[in-house]
């Protein structure tokens, strides 16, 4: 699987150490920054994850901020792009789950590092159980249509 992921300055060493855990695991990692501590504003970081993940340049995407919560307005807000806030395992279930989340954001100073890969793991390994829910994702799509 290609995964693309990006963090602002809050979420560059939890990246780093993501990266690696899906690079271990064979997956392919484009890792799109920010590269140092320095401040960074994230939606250009979550426009372009967005951006490869809708076209299908990369399978999933992770972004990484300091709660999450601007992380997931912003990439929520490019087309095609389902994004969801993985604060609790119930939380990653549910995203991937029900509402076939394709990019999973994550928040530094909500969880711990070892929490967040546990996060990862299961949000990978959470299939999309179809069904009511794909009538429901697919409606969502619509509403990007409308505008």
């Amino acid at each position: 699987m290609r995964v693309a992921i990006a963090a602002d300055h809050n979420g560059v060493l939890l990246k780093s150490r993501l990266a690696d855990w899906l690079m271990a695991r064979g997956h392919l990692v484009d890792d799109l920054g920010a590269h140092t501590t320095d401040i960074v504003d994230y939606p250009p970081l979550c426009a372009e994850v967005g951006r490869r993940v809708a076209t299908g340049h990369d399978d999933l995407g992770i972004v990484i901020g300091g709660s999450g919560q601007g992380e997931v307005i912003a990439c929520n807000k490019m087309r095609g792009v389902r994004a969801g806030l993985a604060y609790s395992r119930f939380a990653v279930e549910i995203s991937r789950g029900n509402n076939d989340a394709n990019v999973m954001v994550l928040g530094t100073k909500v969880l711990g590092d070892d929490e967040a890969e546990e996060l990862l793991a299961l949000w990978l390994g959470t299939p999309f159980k179809g069904g009511v829910h794909a009538a429901r994702v697919a409606q969502i799509s619509a509403l990007e249509q409308q505008g």
